[in-house]
C-alpha cells in the first residue's frame, strides 16, 4: 500500500516535500502577494513557510485528506509574524535619530578620475620639454608670473636671464603643449585643456 503524501511528509521524505511545494506554492505566493502587496515579500513568506512546514512536520496529523489547510495555517502564522516583525523593524527605526543625507559621490568620481587622467597627460607632455622649458611653462602659463617673476623664483635674475626666459616663449610653448595634450585625451578634457592659460 502506497503511503499518502501526508505519511511520506511526517516521515521525512523529501520527495512529498517537493510534490507539496509544486502543488501549492503558486497559491501561497498569490495569497501573500494580495497580504502584503509586495512580490519579493511574498517570495520570502513562501520560503518561510516550506521552511516551517519541513520544521513541523511531525505535528501534522495522522489522518486527514489534504494538507492544503495546514500548509495554508502555516504560511498565515508567516504572514503574523513578518507583520509583526515589520511593525519591529519600523518601531526601532523611528527611534533612531535622522541621518543627514549622504551625497551622492557618484559626479565627483567621475570628475576626479578625469582629473587624474588630465594630470597623467600633462605629466607626459611636460616631460617631452627641457627642465628649463617646463620650469618657464609651469611659472608662467599656470601660475601667471610674468618673466621678470619667473626669473627670479628659478634664481636667474639679471637682464640676461630675463631674456633668455623670454626667449622661451611661455605662449608658444603653451600652445605647443596644449596641442600635444589634445591628441592624448578625449574631446572633454580637451575643452578642460583650454583653461590651462
Amino acid at each position: 500500500m502506497e503511503l499518502s503524501q501526508r505519511a511520506r511528509l511526517r516521515a521525512g521524505e523529501q520527495t512529498a516535500l517537493g510534490e507539496l511545494f509544486d502543488e501549492h506554492a503558486q497559491a501561497l505566493y498569490g495569497y501573500a502577494l494580495r497580504a502584503l502587496g509586495d512580490w519579493a515579500a511574498a517570495e520570502d513568506v513562501v520560503s518561510l513557510t516550506f521552511l516551517e512546514a519541513w520544521r513541523l512536520r511531525g505535528k501534522l496529523r495522522e489522518d486527514g485528506e489534504s494538507v492544503r489547510p495546514w500548509l495554508f495555517g502555516i504560511a498565515t502564522n508567516v504572514l503574523r509574524n513578518t507583520a509583526r516583525a515589520g511593525r519591529r523593524h519600523r518601531a526601532a527605526m523611528a527611534r533612531l535619530p535622522e541621518r543627514e543625507p549622504v551625497p551622492d559621490f557618484a559626479e565627483d568620481l567621475v570628475t576626479r578620475l578625469d582629473d587624474h587622467a588630465r594630470l597623467a597627460a600633462v605629466q607626459r607632455a611636460l616631460a617631452g620639454l627641457r627642465r628649463g622649458e617646463r620650469e618657464v611653462f609651469r611659472l608662467c602659463v599656470w601660475v601667471g608670473l610674468d618673466y621678470a617673476a619667473a626669473a627670479e623664483a628659478v634664481g636667474r635674475v639679471g637682464p640676461g636671464a630675463v631674456g633668455g626666459l623670454r626667449r622661451r616663449r611661455p605662449r608658444r610653448l603653451r600652445d605647443r603643449e596644449r596641442r600635444r595634450l589634445g591628441a592624448g585625451i578625449p574631446e572633454q578634457g580637451r575643452r578642460r585643456a583650454r583653461g590651462l592659460e
